[in-house]
């Protein structure tokens, strides 16, 4: 679930909720929606969260695709865990294991936004664990926090039983002291030894000599933890101490692998982490607060940070094809306001202009209205395909192609569409033919656009907040205009006409017909040609709105505020200039209008204001 559904959905619904519920609701959602036939590329599609190429790492002989994980405190029923390798983790922490469910277990709570865990905190008994893992795909390491009131016996049947599934296990050092003290010692796994920040000074000793065993994988170092009535939770400076203990333990030992568990509330705390030295980080409490969308904001902090990569990319064919666009829509637009209907149309029509200006002038003014709003439509594509030509492209965003080459392919895809009622526009096809060679050598130059997003933004401030509702107001704009556009262009191919339309023209299809019987597929065409359009540029809002949003990407929102006035002014200006302002039918783009600028109201200080 981004952060653009999440943060609205927490603040109506879940903070309502009991903490369990809530959590489970969200989990169970996530993994629901995995498991369904093309659920995961739908996650991928609407977030794309999978970590970038950059970040994969190998440590104790086990790939990780990213640094960042998920603590076992987070997912405690194993509910969401099908999801989660959807939302760009590179590992997940499962437990406290348990051999069997404890009797007494006290749920989390929370209190002023702090979630507050017991010490008698839910746990995972090892069948569960067993069952879950052995019933999904899962692809990315798991690591097994085994819990530390499990006595001798139970833990040797823990660890024979769970090392098939897992890829390492978290462990306590009484625990792994007492297990290197038997006889016969053998490991398939490695261990990882768990403290807590303040433990850490006080093992020094211990933990030079434990590293020194090949079956420690490394150390585990928990975020500092105030206690308060059998509850504790993360203290408020944990980021800033946990730093501290990280690059003190990595001074002494450079090569011992240092894992965080908590302390990350923000993308700017995990990359404090990583610049102190830790090799992997575990999201806690922080993940619930600032939403599933963390671990791709950190991602793109740490790029900016350790690889920034600025690769050009040839950008001029994208360029050219926006521009073939914009002008195309401009010449369009120019006939619409002048003779509306051209010689080859009055040919298959039957009748002249003039002949259908004495039959009811209404008829040109409504196939006038049906063009210009055409046209407005491919203004507004031309200018964001340029837009994802100069500022995506150009700067190997591959975001940007994949939005710029769908919603490009599904505009050729429309013409069939225009011919649904049997008439094919000549120069609406001799236009589509400049405009094929031109996308092919624009899809051509793009293969090469293979550069994850970067930002410098770290903070959850009011800004990113804001922002977050901003983008959710051009995510519904952009997913109503194509389902705008789908409708008209249904509409277009089987009824043509809406009950506003046949008041408007004072005549029923049937006399319509009578006039000319191909006068109605002219106006299907029309109607089609539009509808098949805006979808094109709904599907570039809404692959702007879910994929460009990032602080201070000014292009972003000069693109959204520039691109869709064509659209708003072409749609509701031709309506005036002929009359047709029935409130029913222009209700519609009323309420997209209100979307567009409550969502560059709303994203204007995230997306204009620098760093």
């Amino acid at each position: 679930m981004p952060d653009w559904s999440y943060h609205p959905l927490k603040k109506l619904l879940l903070d309502n909720m009991r903490p369990t519920t809530s959590r489970e609701f969200i989990h169970k959602s996530m993994s629901t929606i995995a498991s369904l036939p093309g659920g995961r590329k739908l996650i991928g599609f609407l977030g794309h969260m999978h970590p970038p190429k950059e970040f994969r790492k190998e440590l104790n002989d086990t790939t990780f695709p990213s640094p960042i994980g998920l603590s076992g405190h987070i997912d405690p029923h194993l509910s969401g865990i099908n999801a989660f390798q959807e939302l760009g983790f590179g590992f997940v922490e499962i437990g406290p294991i348990v051999l069997n469910e404890p009797k007494a277990i006290i749920e989390p709570r929370v209190e002023n936004s702090i979630i507050l865990f017991s010490e008698h905190q839910e746990k995972v008994p090892l069948k569960l664990a067993i069952k879950k893992l052995t019933n999904l795909n899962i692809k990315i390491p798991i690591f097994a926090k085994i819990d530390a009131q499990v006595n001798s016996n139970e833990w040797d049947i823990i660890v024979q039983h769970l090392t098939p599934f897992v890829d390492a296990f978290i462990v306590t050092s009484e625990q792994i002291n007492s297990w290197l003290g038997k006889s016969e010692v053998s490991f398939v796994r490695p261990f990882y030894i768990s403290f807590s920040n303040d433990e850490v000074s006080k093992h020094e000793i211990e933990i030079g000599k434990l590293i020194k065993h090949t079956c420690i994988g490394g150390i585990v170092i928990n975020a500092p933890r105030r206690t308060e009535d059998s509850y504790w939770y993360e203290a408020t400076n944990a980021n800033e101490n946990l730093a501290k203990t990280v690059k003190q333990v990595k001074d002494k030992h450079p090569e011992l692998i240092v894992i965080t568990s908590g302390g990350v509330d923000s993308p700017e705390e995990a990359y404090a982490l990583v610049r102190a030295g830790a090799d992997l980080l575990l999201l806690s409490e922080g993940y619930v607060k600032a939403g599933p969308g963390l671990t791709k904001r950190i991602h793109e902090r740490l790029l900016f940070e350790e690889f920034r990569p600025i690769n050009r990319q040839n950008w001029y064919w994208s360029f050219l094809f926006g521009l073939s666009i914009l002008i195309g829509g401009i010449i369009a637009l120019y006939f619409a306001f002048t003779s509306i209907i051209l010689p080859y149309d009055e040919y298959f029509i039957g009748l002249t202009r003039a002949g259908i200006l004495q039959v009811n002038p209404l008829i040109l003014a409504f196939m006038s209205h049906d063009r210009m709003a055409l046209a407005g439509t491919m203004i507004s594509g031309g200018i964001l395909y340029i837009q994802l030509a100069r500022h995506g492209i150009k700067n190997d965003m591959h975001w940007a192609k994949v939005a710029f080459h769908s919603a490009a392919i599904t505009g050729f895809i429309g013409i069939f569409l225009s011919i649904g009622y049997g008439y094919f526009d000549w120069l609406h096809g001799l236009f589509w033919l400049i405009l094929m060679p031109i996308f092919f050598f624009s899809f051509r130059e793009g293969k090469k656009v293979a550069g994850p997003p970067f930002s410098s933004h770290g903070s959850n401030d009011r800004s990113w907040q804001y922002g977050l509702y901003g983008q959710l107001m051009f995510i519904i704009l952009g997913f109503l205009i194509v389902v705008g556009g789908l409708v008209i262009s249904t509409i277009g191919v089987s009824k043509v006409f809406v009950s506003t339309d046949l008041n408007f023209l004072c005549m029923s299809p049937q006399m319509l017909d009578q006039i000319s019987s191909n006068l109605i597929p002219v106006i299907a065409h029309d109607r089609a040609g539009f509808g098949s359009a805006l979808v094109s540029v709904g599907l570039l809002i809404l692959m702007l709105s879910l994929w460009g949003f990032r602080k201070g990407e000014r292009w972003i929102w000069n693109t959204l505020a520039i691109g869709a006035l064509p659209a708003f002014i072409a749609g509701i200006g031709t309506h005036l200039y002929i009359g047709y302002t029935t409130f029913v039918h222009l209700l519609p783009v009323y309420f997209l209008v209100i979307l567009y600028l409550l969502g560059l109201g709303l994203s204007y200080p995230f997306l204009k204001k620098k760093e």
